[in-house]
């Protein structure tokens, strides 16, 4: 398929989303773009939450990780479902309790206005970095499928990957998120259904055939029980999944202000749970994918794309699915699948930002009515501006599978906000607020967090941290807020 056949397809693609954007964002106002008026049906939140919870990562990357780490990311899902409903049974409960707009302003109720900004801080720098890895990838697999033809440089491709973005956005914000989400969901995961199907049928196979073949099991052991130094072992692959999915989409005002769109806390609570039932199914369908990938190009002599010297995983599907010679219907709905799965997460960082920012930082709400709503708007292109800044960046430094660098960072920056939340609510005490004692005690834990992480090797005969290292940075906060603690 030619670059320009592929950016007639995007084009209708986002014609689609605007036209959604129009009909949803007539009411344009704070309420609408920060809320969505708190009527969303609790199961078009669902649904849509899939998309984003999936995001482009998933979509490319953790098919790309099958050959390493075969199926072991389903350890850590099995912790987001342990996780999830720690979210739907204690944190959203609170949240509609207290009526927040941003899920940091729990922060200030509970412990003060400084560990409030503190906890914003790190929210914007974790929903930062990790929308930028999202619209890295998409912009990546553009630039490979489309623009590097054109000879259109890599920084141009993320500038309008992130003006698509904007367009939709900045009218009505997460109303029309909610159900462009939706759709981008649908065409997700009908990309991989029909990249399933196209490719058993080139191998000759039924899908039922691909699971019981002996090529599968070269790549689908879930449980790692053998060595406990590993950080694929399933006890510390589980409880880093119990741990990531409290702070990205627990603690994460991302994922929650979708969540803080239903009408009240039953329907949130319905949403959650029915949300991460079908992601576990989700899940091991794009394991399987990412399986069949690999077998299809042992067989056809397919090699993984290499850019600039660097062995890029994340890109056997997009070559596979455009470039191999699988048929037009796979890649005309790999690409709708491609960029729905990027924009669905990083649309809506785009807002929740620009929501923080303004609720947590501005007190937007006490401004005069007259200059919010302007005020939202400037915001919304700052935003824009500095995610094109950080993409950019991120070029020239990433070199692994996006998906090990967005938990990774993870660990570290989501770290002190677990322990900001848990202190709080899961202790009574004050603490002795300034600014200078927050910020090193956050910077302790993740410092802390990062010499356990390089140095356990030695340190612990040999022992490597996963993703549970994301709870003890967490500890290492919770603690040092202990020690500033009022005595009462």
């Amino acid at each position: 398929m030619n670059p320009t056949t592929i950016l007639i397809i995007i084009a209708i693609y986002f014609g689609v989303l605007y036209l959604i954007s129009c009909l949803t964002g007539k009411d344009d106002s704070n309420d609408s773009f920060f809320k969505a008026n708190k009527k969303s049906p609790w199961f078009i939140v669902a649904f849509g939450m899939i998309g984003a919870t999936l995001s482009g990562v998933t979509f490319i990357s953790v098919p790309g990780t099958v050959a390493t780490q075969q199926f072991s990311y389903m350890q850590m899902v099995f912790g987001f479902v342990a996780g999830t409903f720690v979210i739907a049974y204690v944190l959203l409960p609170i949240y509609y309790k207290h009526n927040v707009t941003s899920i940091y302003e729990y922060l200030n109720i509970r412990l003060g206005s400084k560990t409030h900004k503190v906890g914003a801080f790190f929210f914007l720098l974790s929903r930062t970095i990790g929308a930028a890895f999202r619209i890295f990838l998409v912009a990546l697999a553009m630039q490979y499928l489309i623009f590097e033809e054109w000879n259109v440089p890599f920084f141009v491709t993320v500038i309008i990957s992130i003006l698509l973005i904007w367009v939709y956005t900045h009218r009505a914000g997460i109303k029309t998120i909610v159900w462009t989400d939706t759709l981008q969901t649908l065409f997700m995961l009908l990309a991989v259904g029909f990249a399933i199907y196209f490719i058993n049928q080139k191998l000759e196979w039924s899908f039922f055939e691909f699971l019981k073949s002996e090529e599968l099991k070269k790549y689908n052991k879930i449980l790692f029980l053998d060595d406990f130094k590993s950080p694929l072992f399933a006890l510390k692959s589980f409880l880093g999944g119990v741990f990531m999915a409290i702070a990205m989409t627990g603690i994460d005002q991302d994922m929650m202000q979708k969540n803080l769109t239903c009408k009240n806390v039953k329907e949130a609570q319905k949403n959650m749970i029915s949300m991460i039932i079908l992601l576990v199914f989700v899940n091991f369908i794009f394991l399987s994918l990412g399986a069949l990938l690999y077998i299809y190009a042992d067989k056809f002599g397919l090699s993984v794309p290499i850019i600039d010297g660097v062995t890029r995983t994340d890109l056997l599907f997009p070559m596979i699915a455009v470039k191999s010679g699988l048929g037009a219907p796979l890649a005309i709905v790999f690409i709708l699948g491609i960029i729905a799965a990027a924009y669905s997460s990083a649309d809506s960082a785009l807002t929740s930002l620009t929501t923080s920012y303004c609720v947590d930082f501005l007190d937007i709400e006490k401004r005069d009515k007259s200059i919010q709503k302007s005020l939202r708007k400037k915001v919304h292109i700052a935003v824009s501006v500095i995610l094109v800044i950080v993409v950019v960046l991120f070029e020239k430094v990433l070199e692994r599978s996006v998906i090990n660098g967005l938990f990774t960072i993870a660990t570290y920056t989501y770290g002190p906000l677990l322990g900001l939340f848990f202190f709080g609510i899961f202790t009574k005490h004050k603490i002795k607020e300034s600014y200078l004692s927050l910020i090193l005690i956050c910077s302790i834990s993740v410092l802390f967090s990062y010499l356990l992480k390089e140095n356990s090797v030695n340190w612990f005969n040999g022992y490597k941290f996963g993703f549970e290292l994301l709870g003890l940075n967490g500890l290492f906060t919770f603690i040092g807020l202990w020690l500033i603690r009022k005595k009462e």
